[in-house]
């Protein structure tokens, strides 16, 4: 007999869902409504049809992209982490890395309970230390930019996304290094080959993907015939 009895995680769920609905609706309205506001007021309304235009030429690729990140990083996430992760934003440079290492630091599993709850705590965090780093930002940004525009300081700027995912990918490396190393090698030499792929990361998500997938299932069914 089926147990259709309900926890309170459910419930959890639930609330959750319904919340991040509201929360997400709210923000998409604050969004796209505020250029149009500011602009009513100031009478500086833009081109409707040469913005129009100007999203189509790019919303195809960012529309792709979008979907292929919903698809990757919620079952990463969980229901409470990607609705707070996406309507904060920064997924990959703060928001995906920080749930990732609190998930490991607690030998979570995705799709678990306890993957939600660590995510959406995480993120959580993540989304109110970078409130508090940017507004102590605006506040120090003249008193420190002396120091920040220094020749010397540059270099660093400069690779602080590598330097972050370099470490953070080595994680995941040293578990399988041979199933690591070939996607990367591919798309290492498909970026070197066409350089001008540099502008369409988000979108090769998804042969590095299929290719780590693909790659994953074969390694899965030899092993199981062994």
């Amino acid at each position: 007999m089926t147990n259709n009895a309900k926890t309170p995680y459910d419930d959890y769920l639930r609330a959750t869902h319904r919340l991040g609905r509201i929360v997400s609706c709210v923000t998409l309205i604050l969004l796209l409504g505020a250029p149009f506001l500011m602009g009513s007021y100031l009478g500086a309304l833009p081109n409707l049809g040469a913005a129009a235009r100007g999203f189509l030429a790019v919303g195809l690729v960012w529309t792709v992209s979008s979907v292929v990140e919903f698809l990757v990083y919620t079952p990463m996430l969980g229901a409470g982490g990607s609705y707070l992760a996406f309507i904060t934003g920064n997924l990959i440079n703060m928001k995906i890395p920080c749930a990732m290492n609190a998930r490991d630091m607690v030998g979570a599993k995705s799709g678990t309970a306890e993957n939600e709850i660590i995510s959406t705590l995480s993120i959580a965090a993540s989304s109110l230390v970078t409130i508090l780093v940017l507004a102590l930002g605006v506040l120090l940004l003249t008193p420190l930019r002396p120091v920040l525009s220094s020749p010397a300081l540059q270099p660093a700027f400069n690779n602080v996304v590598p330097a972050l995912f370099g470490a953070m990918a080595y994680m995941y490396y040293r578990k399988d290094i041979r199933l690591a190393l070939i996607p990367l090698a591919v798309m290492a030499v498909l970026f070197t080959l066409l350089p001008s792929l540099t502008g369409s990361t988000s979108f090769m998500i998804i042969p590095s993907g299929a290719l780590a997938i693909g790659l994953s299932w074969l390694k899965f069914r030899k092993e199981a015939k062994a």
